[in-house]
């Protein structure tokens, strides 16, 4: 399999990211559930619809608050039905969360997922979502950047010092190909560049982005983590060899009885890898995020103790201090994070395709010594 064809497949992901719907996770339904009834309580400060309301998805992208004023950007709804044909409209239309407005036969429901008024419709809906924006972002920036340190490569060739972006990025470059690619590949660890640097850059970008202000929770997405070791878990399969289909259907040297317990699980171990480096990378993320909002959170849940300012502002010399301290964490943990998922693929893709020659040559030896 060739470089292009790893890139195709980051493409297609991309793309499916963009047209199937983003699972709503199991905190934000119990964010709808939370909604205040009355004055009295919609005058508390409502610590988890802010915290889950920013690692959700949505239509719209919500910037900051003043007061009741609310300072976001409408993004496009794009629907298509088999009775209504295509609509494309603004998710403005759809009027505040506080009142919500039915537009072209279509609303958003508690859960901020599109719904119709005839609700035997059936429909496609392909909108623009924000993580889908963040997700384009982070690719307009990866082919940016990339595409600028090998247009300096292309022109200054291998021998002359690197400068600017190709400075800061060929240590990481290096990094991944001595540290990650070799000792896990081996002599076929150039096939396996472009698919390991794609993910590891894309990752890395994703998750800065959504450490600034206002930013999305992309990675946190169980939906986006998924899609991509779903692409680690198809070239894996794609390139595995005969040695590790033979190991994994018909473990060699075991009795019979013991294969019938031994080969399911390990069928299930195969298919347990690419859900351990989904739930990895969103987990990590999503904590994250929440942390750092909880942190703040605090000065306001202080200040409405007792109806008491003073308590929130003698606490947020606390909150702040614990924020930055996360927030520079969270810059380590975005760069972790994407070396561990880069790193998993590496390894399973590693256990693969490697070649059964050295097990046999020590199976032989250990033979002979026997004997």
């Amino acid at each position: 399999m060739t470089g292009k064809k790893y890139l195709y497949l980051v493409g297609l992901a991309c793309t499916l990211l963009m047209v199937l719907p983003f699972a709503k996770s199991f905190a934000q339904e119990h964010v709808a559930e939370a909604k205040v009834e009355t004055k009295e309580e919609a005058s508390k400060f409502n610590a988890s619809e802010i915290i889950f309301g920013h690692v959700s998805d949505a239509h719209d992208w919500h910037f900051f608050s003043v007061g009741e004023h609310h300072v976001s950007l409408p993004l496009p709804i794009i629907i298509y039905s088999k009775t209504k044909g295509l609509s494309i409209f603004s998710s403005a239309k759809f009027g505040h969360e506080e009142h919500r407005e039915v537009h072209n036969g279509y609303t958003l429901d508690e859960h901020n997922k599109i719904e119709s008024e005839d609700k035997s419709e059936s429909f496609y809906d392909l909108s623009i979502t924000k993580n889908v924006l963040s997700m384009l972002i982070g690719v307009v920036l990866l082919l940016i950047i990339m595409l600028n340190v090998a247009k300096k490569y292309k022109q200054n060739g291998a021998h002359v010092a690197p400068s600017g972006f190709q400075n800061a990025l060929e240590p990481v470059i290096m990094f991944v190909r001595d540290d990650v690619a070799k000792p896990t590949l081996g002599a076929k660890y150039q096939k396996y560049m472009p698919l390991l640097l794609t993910l590891f850059f894309f990752i890395w970008i994703n998750n800065m982005l959504g450490l600034l202000p206002g930013g999305a929770n992309f990675t946190g997405n169980i939906t986006v983590t998924a899609c991509l070791a779903l692409i680690s878990f198809i070239v894996l399969l794609i390139n595995a060899n005969k040695h590790f289909w033979g190991h994994l259907l018909n473990p060699p040297g075991v009795p019979l009885p013991i294969k019938f317990l031994l080969v399911p699980i390990e069928i299930m171990s195969l298919f347990i890898k690419p859900i351990a480096l989904a739930i990895r990378l969103f987990a990590n993320i999503l904590a994250g995020h929440i942390i750092i909002l909880s942190i703040i959170s605090l000065i306001f849940i202080f200040s409405k103790m007792g109806q008491n300012p003073a308590a929130g502002y003698g606490f947020s010399i606390v909150s702040l201090a614990f924020s930055i301290f996360m927030f520079f964490l969270e810059l380590m943990v975005a760069a972790i994070q994407a070396f561990i998922f880069t790193n998993l693929t590496a390894v399973f893709i590693g256990q693969a395709i490697e070649d059964g020659h050295g097990h046999e040559e020590h199976d032989h030896h250990h033979e002979e010594a026997t004997a």
